[in-house]
């Protein structure tokens, strides 16, 4: 099972990941995180990252998927390549290269869990921290989760302190086998 969570930067989605990965552990399910790819760039990234930036991050984040699904049970993705190519597209328009690849890579995924703006963004020594970029980013999100007819699991941003425990519950009749009665 693969889970991804999305949305735009500064928001929490990390810190999430390791508590929903907790949460998952603490059920006996053997879990791997897929740390968020950017911050290993060796290109520039944020309002400065290019299409070749953005190419690897993308080839990099689907390449861990596969090394990670291939090796344990439930995979947690601090992003997806929806959200990476949202960036992608902000720095230089869409690719339709990497718009095949995105269509064909994002049925991949169990659950989608979108992670709303609900926060400004901290300086943490990499993360842009431009409200502005911030919501540029969450626009191109959104519009793509429509084009892309998608249906994720939604937290509510007036609630961030149950978010853990509100994707735990999506995931309990993903993760519980349905054995037969007779």
């Amino acid at each position: 099972m693969k889970i991804a969570l999305i949305g735009t930067h500064g928001i929490g989605k990390t810190t999430l990941c390791f508590d929903l990965a907790a949460r998952l552990k603490r059920r006996n399910n053997d879990v791997e995180l897929v740390r968020e790819v950017a911050r290993r760039c060796p290109m520039p990234i944020n309002e400065k990252t290019t299409a070749a930036a953005q190419g690897w991050i993308l080839h990099t984040q689907i390449a861990e998927e596969i090394a990670a699904t291939a090796a344990f049970e439930v995979v947690i993705s601090d992003r997806s390549v929806l959200d990476n190519y949202c960036y992608m597209v902000h720095a230089s328009g869409t690719s339709p290269f990497w718009e095949t690849i995105i269509r064909q890579w994002l049925p991949t995924y169990d659950l989608l869990v979108h992670v709303p703006l609900w926060s400004q963004p901290s300086y943490d020594g990499v993360r842009a921290v431009d409200p502005r970029f911030q919501q540029e980013i969450e626009d191109l999100l959104e519009g793509m989760i429509d084009s892309y007819s998608l249906d994720p699991l939604r937290l509510d941003p007036e609630t961030p302190d149950t978010w853990g425990a509100d994707i735990e519950q999506a995931l309990i009749p993903l993760l519980e086998p349905n054995l037969p009665l007779f």
